[in-house]
């Protein structure tokens, strides 16, 4: 395997506790389930009949690598195994496989962020995840209960995460005092997005900033982007570490500044302006822009690709655990496509190239050539 590309998950799928089964007969090894899901993913099929076609059109290949003791499982087979998964333990494994990969967050960028699995009938799954910004990663997720919220959930996240060193980016959800704490106690950064769930202190952040800023006694840093159709979007940013007048400013951990930023977008001569506040744990105004890029960064590294190439949005897959249980089996094969992959090519040119050839596949698979 070649340094930076990610070990083959087959090893982890082995220490995956088997789930409980209506039968007694278990015809087929949860390890070789989870082996043809995540092929049949990484080779651009994502539905459940395609995977058993994929499967069975496949089955000298798969044979090659897996037992097998009783064939091809039948698509309700493989649906309902990932239902029945217990969707903690499978999280935590994805987790450890690729924080051993990364070898530490130190430094790094962890953005958390939510994503609603609307195509499942009924009540939508909703979903939390980590993303390592720099290296374009999922880190891990956990789903938020359907009788809660992501507040309950990003601290389940958390606990998933070796986060000592690096610095974490959260939307307002996540503007939690409790939340605030935990990062610190794991020796993290964080920047939190304040908006008016805590209205009193976004107002008073906001007029103090107001003040700062027009007083000119803020740096400021700005950058432009100049996108198709004459449309140029302008983002800047600022910071202020005098905090001595916020009250209460010890209940959060390690409060070291406020932060904003103004983001304008001009089209046809016709200018919009759209500004946001922050809490922040370090005073350092460059690395604060930089993971609130790389932050909102995610919707299209992820969000947009998993919708797009995965039709993660399409599926409607509801039973049991399967929804969670299947996005993570998407984000993983996101990361191999991503880690595993070379040359410049679309994920959907990564995925056509597994489909058609097996030594390609292979490579996807394992990070070896």
């Amino acid at each position: 395997m070649k340094a930076g590309m990610l070990p083959n998950p087959q090893a982890y799928f082995k220490e995956l506790p088997d789930p409980p089964r209506k039968t007694k007969n278990k015809l087929h090894k949860l390890e070789d389930i989870l082996m043809i899901v995540l092929c049949s993913l990484l080779s651009g099929i994502n539905d459940w009949v395609g995977m058993e076609d994929f499967a069975n059109d496949r089955e000298d290949w798969f044979r090659s690598f897996l037992k097998l003791p009783n064939g091809i499982p039948s698509h309700d087979t493989l649906s309902a195994m990932l239902g029945h998964l217990n969707p903690t333990a499978f999280a935590e494994q994805f987790t450890t496989r690729l924080e051993a990969a990364l070898s530490s967050l130190a430094g790094k960028h962890i953005a958390i962020d939510g994503k609603a699995l609307r195509g499942c009938a009924g009540q939508p799954v909703h979903l939390i995840s980590a993303f390592v910004s720099e290296a374009q990663l999922i880190l891990g997720q956990a789903a938020v209960d359907v009788k809660s919220n992501e507040i309950t959930a990003i601290p389940t996240l958390l606990e998933l995460l070796d986060i000592q060193g690096a610095t974490v980016t959260i939307d307002a959800m996540g503007c939690q005092k409790a939340i605030a704490r935990r990062i610190v106690e794991g020796g993290a950064d964080y920047v939190l997005a304040l908006k008016d769930n805590h209205p009193t202190l976004h107002e008073d952040v906001t007029l103090w900033l107001d003040g700062e800023i027009n007083a000119g006694r803020l740096a400021v840093l700005e950058n432009e982007i100049e996108k198709d159709h004459g449309r140029i979007d302008k983002r800047r940013y600022w910071l202020s570490d005098r905090i001595d007048w916020l009250e209460n400013r010890g209940d959060w951990a390690n409060l070291n500044a406020v932060c904003r930023v103004e983001r304008s977008r001009e089209i046809d001569g016709k200018v919009s302006i759209e500004r946001s506040e922050f809490l922040c744990s370090f005073a350092d105004l460059e690395k604060f822009s930089r993971v609130v890029r790389g932050h909102w960064g995610i919707e299209n590294q992820q969000h947009w690709v998993l919708d797009i190439h995965f039709e993660e949005d399409k599926n409607r897959t509801r039973t049991d655990h399967t929804p969670e249980n299947l996005a993570l089996m998407r984000r993983m094969a996101l990361n191999l496509i991503r880690r595993n992959g070379t040359g410049k090519r679309s994920i959907r040119r990564h995925r056509n190239k597994a489909m058609a050839n097996d030594q390609y596949h292979q490579q996807l698979l394992t990070g070896t050539t």
